[in-house]
């Protein structure tokens, strides 16, 4: 006891302070960063123990996802068979489509972009009915923006601006 009185009194306050620090360090030491070392090791080591992927299967496996992509984007429907699917979506859900713009973006691959700008006329319930049927009926069309507009709180119509995108496979 009267040697841990002596090197208190010797190293003094900040002494002290510093030895309590180094003790924190070796405790946060043991308690925290080596089970996460070995952790890290474990995780490692099962890593390297999974099938590697070289460069050939790696260009294999993603010339097959773009391979089932081009197949998904490949229907037997044109884009007006997919426009008159897109207007019939409408009258069963009372959407009133008016005429619509539409550009062709044939870009250097083999996929096709038909952006199209329609304008609707629905309530809300409406219009969101009429989403829902389009991009479940219409697995080429993505929706890329609405804008949604009401003259005053009273009406229950709403005119809307939609732009969809039809992604197809050059033929």
């Amino acid at each position: 006891m009267e040697k841990l009185l002596r090197l208190r009194h010797q190293l003094g306050g900040l002494g002290l302070a510093a030895l309590l620090l180094m003790a924190a360090a070796a405790a946060f030491d043991l308690a925290v960063i080596r089970p996460m070392q070995a952790r890290s090791a474990q995780l490692e080591e099962r890593v390297t123990r999974q099938a590697p992927r070289g460069a050939a299967g790696e260009a294999g496996s993603t010339a097959q996802e773009v391979a089932q992509v081009y197949a998904y984007l490949r229907k037997g429907e044109e884009t007006t068979d997919w426009l008159a699917k897109l207007h019939g979506i409408g009258t069963a859900t009372g959407v009133q489509l008016k005429s619509a713009s539409y550009r062709t973006d044939q870009a250097a691959g083999r996929i096709v972009r038909y952006e199209m700008v329609l304008p609707l006329a629905g309530s809300y319930p409406q219009i969101r009915d009429f989403l829902r049927r389009a991009r479940a009926d219409i697995p080429v069309m993505s929706i890329d923006q609405l804008t949604l507009k009401r003259e005053s709180r009273s009406q229950s119509a709403v005119q809307a601006e939609l732009r969809v995108t039809f992604h197809m496979v050059k033929s």
